[in-house]
């Protein structure tokens, strides 16, 4: 068994521009994994830069706050409970529709890698 909690999580600024804790991933927790996952937030009225993933896909599972979730063309607003797949290649961003702090979870497979992503300027 593997356990970590949030307050253990560094916390920094992702690419995307929103506050990103990884909870787990293979490299650095020692766990054999296929995906990784990270806490993410984004203040009220914030937007994320506009990004991709080239290899992996990701789900977005929201835990609180009110967004709109952007993928290619499509949008769709999601709240507490919801989960947004996001395929390979495609170009994502997220709104803070809220008055409250948007926190999700990102779950990225195969596992987040810093070569895969691609802010778009």
């Amino acid at each position: 068994m593997f356990a970590k909690h949030l307050r253990e999580c560094k916390s920094i600024i992702a690419g995307d521009g929103t506050m990103l804790k990884e909870l787990l991933h293979s490299k650095n927790d020692g766990v054999d994994l296929g995906y990784s996952i990270a806490y993410a937030a984004l203040r009220p009225g914030g937007v994320s830069k506009p990004h991709r993933l080239k290899i992996s896909s990701e789900v977005y599972y929201i835990t609180n706050g009110r967004a709109i979730v952007h993928v290619d063309r499509e949008r769709e607003e999601a709240r507490i409970g919801s989960a947004v797949y996001i395929p390979a290649g495609a170009v994502q961003y997220v709104e803070n529709i809220g008055s409250d702090m948007l926190e999700f979870l990102c779950i990225v497979s195969p596992p987040w890698r810093a070569e895969d992503e691609e802010v778009i300027k």
